[in-house]
């Protein structure tokens, strides 16, 4: 049983640290980089509990926890690098469960997380509806499984990695050395590359005419992103 976390961070690194950690626990997790995504993907995918970076781009973490806390009851962990008492009060009073300053250790960050998570009454895998979906995907990270238009779809650990990732931000270019992050810890000799392959094998896997992809777009000289819409 494990909890899904949204962690919304702008700094790459420590937004892949926070992940990994959270696998490694057993949670789920989904990684936006800026305040409107952190929004969209909290009403999405009700996850429980929010990780907020305080310094997030178009739309800082005071007034995404505002409007989290205005809109619902989500716990909110909120992370920043500013120290000063009043930044501390103001994100409080806006109705965040916790607030850790960086830096801070992993080890730490997990503590305070299952804290939250106890403190809010969010029993672990607590959400009738787990599951991401998005142009006829179906990915359930409790249950390990994928579906397409309904169909079960197998899939390696790396090519479910990449699809949790796709599904979880719809229409998001992800670049070839991102999706490569999301796999670490399952396909370790793989580079950059090897994305593509993995890209291919989802493509035959879930497309009607692989050789004409309307779901598992290139984005050329950038990446992959999947299109077609929530639902």
């Amino acid at each position: 049983m494990c909890a899904h976390v949204l962690v919304a961070e702008d700094d790459a690194m420590q937004a892949e640290l926070i992940r990994r950690t959270l696998l490694a626990e057993g949670h789920t997790a989904t990684v936006v980089h800026d305040g409107p995504a952190a929004l969209d993907t909290a009403r999405r995918l009700g996850p429980d509990l929010v990780v907020l970076d305080l310094m997030l781009p178009g739309l800082d973490g005071f007034e995404v926890c505002r409007t989290l806390r205005r809109e619902g009851d989500v716990p909110v962990l909120m992370l920043t690098a500013r120290t000063a008492e009043d930044d501390v009060l103001l994100g409080l009073d806006l109705g965040a469960d916790d607030y850790m300053t960086k830096p801070y250790s992993p080890r730490e960050l997990m503590a305070r997380i299952r804290t939250v998570l106890r403190r809010g009454g969010r029993a672990v895998g607590r959400r009738e509806d787990p599951v991401l979906r998005a142009a006829g995907l179906a990915v359930d990270p409790a249950r390990h499984e994928v579906r397409c238009d309904g169909v079960p779809v197998e899939c390696t650990p790396a090519e479910f990695q990449i699809l949790l990732a796709l599904v979880g931000e719809p229409e998001r270019v992800f670049t070839r050395r991102q999706l490569l992050q999301c796999t670490s810890g399952f396909d370790r000799a793989s580079t950059e590359r090897a994305i593509d392959v993995h890209i291919m094998n989802l493509r035959k896997k879930t497309e009607a005419d692989p050789r004409r992809p309307a779901r598992l777009l290139t984005v050329f000289g950038v990446g992959y992103k999947l299109s077609g819409g929530p639902g």
